[in-house]
């Protein structure tokens, strides 16, 4: 099977999840509630193993994920913009 990775990565989130989670007093028990009212399925666990890039964030994932931290998506992957700009 395939490992999926971009430049080593399992998501290009992961710094930027931990980022605004904290800045928003949230633990990552906390985030995961919220995500399970989105009928979400992402554990304390998972956010852990995405926060530390060794899980990767589907779409509807990355979406839920703005949504419950009130951000846009392009604030999440401001990270990613910057280091790999459009030429």
């Amino acid at each position: 099977m395939n490992e999926i990775v971009f430049y080593g990565n399992k998501n290009v989130i992961y710094k930027n999840l931990r980022r605004l989670r904290k800045k928003r007093n949230l633990s990552q028990g906390e985030l995961a509630a919220k995500m399970q009212v989105m009928n979400v399925n992402l554990t304390q666990q998972l956010i852990s193993r995405i926060e530390h890039n060794r899980r990767i964030v589907t779409d509807y994932e990355l979406a839920c994920l703005c949504r419950a931290l009130g951000v846009t998506e392009q604030e999440m992957l401001s990270d990613f913009y910057e280091e790999y700009p459009q030429d």
